[in-house]
């Protein structure tokens, strides 16, 4: 209205303008910031794409992305069906915030063909990245069979056993034994020093009681008035002498028949004492005996008295002792040696059984350990286990070859072609090893035929199963299935159980056997092996020879 005086504003067009300008500059910045980081490139590379059968690839990997990405190139058999012979250390390149990395391959088939190396995973902070696949043509060797002659296996040569582990045994022994001799030299053999009381008593019965006497004048009992005790050492001492050089058995009698025993010595003369003597004796035991059981105390003095007395009387007894007979000494001296020798036997006995117990705790710890068996069978030896345990040998059979483990060389069997296979065997080359007392025998057979088709392997195994008959094995139960070798080539494995004769002889035990049969356009191989059923040495020689068997499929 015309007049009225009031304002009315519009709204402003340029804000909304200006926050978008706003929010497209602030994406483009972030985009820019995002394009900074750049995407890591990986790609493979090979030196050649040709080889020849054994010969080496060198693949190389190449990574470039930023110094802080964590980067994982693959390890171990990833580029089968291609072999990894060595995976080389990671070259590594710098450039600013940027790096290239280079993991390089040696890589190898032993197989002619045409084979594709693998895409290779890389993991980059966790996130996988790809590289091409490869065609690699793996090209023969080609063999001149017209101008080179076809020769013979050599023959067998004598190789030294391998004692390399032979030094720990050995060494092993000797610390024990060297431990063993050092102990019983210590507390057996070792002339140990003496101690008081040992030299004391080596000493001869007469001067030991007047040691033995000069050690109770020192004594302290007579200061401390314990007059039992020493009135008991007093004749003790007197009894012992008597007892070892009189030979009267005085420690076990009473004063009275101790007294007679000496009289009637004196009487019939053995041993040569005077009345005053002998009346001191028994006065020295009746005073004891008073001290002893009647509590009875003499003077200090008197008891002194009575110790000079009884070595008075050890004196004159050893002086009224006869002289020994020359007969008498030449029994001493035999008692002497005798009780030496008695001495140094015993030594010997205690040696011998320290051994013996060495042996038998050293047994015991085997047995508890490895089990009776094999302990058993390890000192008294076992052929099974000399195999198993002995150095093995890996080598090829015939031809077509057959190659594999054992535990002895297989020797050419001198086998004449029966006339009714002559029409269809050319030529057949059999090798074996056995083992006729321990009933193991394991061999190769490989036949080259005159018609170039597969051969007729259930006629085969009907033929041995008919041979191993009339040989005399009874009860046979046979299995069949397919078996594959480690090198990948399919055949029939026929196994099973059975009672087999002794070789040259009528009784029958319970055995396993297994063939395998493998074969193509005229050519067949075969692997045979039989064991005792109880033989758990053979049971693992023949797991180790299957595991080991490659046959040829081409003739």
């Amino acid at each position: 209205m015309i007049g009225s005086g009031r304002h009315i504003e519009r709204p402003s067009r340029i804000a909304p303008f200006f926050y978008g300008l706003t929010f497209s500059c602030l994406l483009f910045f972030c985009c820019t910031l995002l394009n900074a980081q750049e995407t890591p490139k990986v790609y493979g590379e090979a030196d050649t794409t040709v080889i020849k059968i054994g010969e080496q690839i060198k693949y190389s990997i190449f990574v470039e992305a930023d110094t802080t990405d964590q980067v994982i190139f693959p390890e171990g058999q990833t580029f089968s069906p291609l072999e990894t012979v060595e995976a080389f250390k990671t070259d590594t390149t710098r450039s600013g915030s940027r790096m290239m990395l280079q993991k390089m391959y040696a890589l190898t088939q032993f197989d002619s063909g045409f084979y594709k190396l693998p895409v290779q995973r890389i993991d980059i902070n966790g996130k996988g990245y790809f590289t091409d696949s490869l065609l690699i043509a793996v090209n023969t060797v080609p063999v001149d069979t017209v101008n080179q002659g076809m020769y013979d296996i050599k023959p067998l040569m004598e190789v030294d056993r391998n004692y390399s582990d032979l030094w720990k045994i050995i060494l092993w022994g000797l610390l024990s034994l060297i431990l063993l001799a050092a102990v019983l030299y210590w507390f057996v053999f070792r002339k140990k020093p003496l101690t008081e009381e040992e030299k004391a008593a080596l000493l001869p019965p007469y001067d030991r009681a007047l040691l033995e006497l000069k050690k109770l004048e020192n004594s302290r009992y007579l200061i401390q008035d314990d007059y039992k005790q020493y009135y008991s050492e007093l004749t003790d001492i007197l009894r012992s002498y008597l007892e070892e050089d009189v030979h009267i058995t005085a420690l076990e009698s009473t004063t009275g028949q101790l007294l007679l025993k000496i009289e009637l010595m004196r009487d019939a003369g053995e041993l040569k004492l005077d009345d005053q003597t002998l009346e001191q004796f028994r006065r020295i035991l009746e005073t004891a005996d008073l001290v002893k059981f009647a509590k009875s105390k003499p003077d200090p003095s008197a008891a002194q008295r009575d110790r000079d007395i009884v070595e008075e009387i050890v004196v004159k007894t050893h002086e009224g002792i006869p002289e020994p007979t020359e007969e008498e000494l030449q029994l001493q001296e035999e008692y002497r040696e005798q009780q030496i020798r008695k001495k140094e036997l015993r030594k010997w006995y205690i040696a011998a059984a320290s051994l013996a117990l060495l042996m038998i705790t050293s047994a015991v710890f085997a047995i508890s350990y490895y089990g009776f068996g094999y302990v058993k069978d390890s000192v008294l030896g076992h052929p099974s286990k000399t195999l198993l345990e002995g150095e093995w040998i890996s080598s090829s059979y015939g031809f077509p070859p057959v190659r594999l483990q054992s535990p002895e060389v297989l020797l050419r069997q001198q086998d004449e072609i029966k006339p009714e296979n002559k029409a269809l065997i050319q030529q057949e080359q059999n090798f074996e090893f056995s083992l006729p007392d321990h009933w193991f025998v394991m061999g190769t057979i490989s036949q080259t035929l005159n018609e170039q088709k597969a051969p007729e392997v259930q006629k085969d195994i009907d033929e041995l199963l008919k041979k191993w008959t009339d040989l005399g094995a009874r009860n046979l139960i046979t299995k069949q299935e397919e078996f594959t070798t480690g090198n990948g080539v399919k055949g029939i494995k026929i196994y099973g159980s059975g009672s087999f004769r002794e070789p040259g002889g009528s009784d029958t035990r319970r055995g396993q056997y297994a063939i395998f049969i493998f074969g193509g356009e005229g050519f067949q191989q075969q692997v045979y092996l039989s064991w005792l059923e109880d033989d758990p040495y053979a049971k693992e020689i023949v797991e180790r020879v299957i595991n080991s068997i490659e046959v040829k499929t081409e003739s």
